[in-house]
């Protein structure tokens, strides 16, 4: 569900992945048995691809991952949260179009 430019994190591995990142981060919390999820990945591989290096891309398996999406009240999927110096900036929960997950992204870059 991903590409070169996407990372996949975990539990062990967001603090670095997202928290400590010097640019902004875009996470995606999504799972296997969610067709929106399933819908919107191709334009995360677009963002990630388009906005190169003013952007990460993350992806965190909710099934996988437990304790960072409970932390972050992650309840439905796919949820976007996009970070910024180790903070959340913005969240929005639930499919979006290629449209509106670029407004997202541009309003916090």
């Amino acid at each position: 569900m991903s590409n070169e430019h996407i990372k996949q994190s975990s539990d062990a591995s967001f603090g670095t992945d997202v928290l400590e990142s010097g640019k902004p981060v875009l996470v995606d919390y999504w799972a296997t048995w969610c067709g929106p999820c399933k819908a919107i990945s191709p334009l995360l591989d677009a963002a990630a691809a388009d906005y190169g290096d003013r952007l990460s891309v993350v992806k965190v398996n909710i099934e996988e991952a437990k304790t960072v999406p409970a932390q972050y009240g992650v309840r439905g999927v796919p949820t976007l949260m996009m970070f910024k110096h180790g903070k959340v900036a913005a969240t929005k929960v639930g499919a979006v179009t290629k449209a509106q997950l670029a407004a997202f992204i541009d309003a916090h870059l």
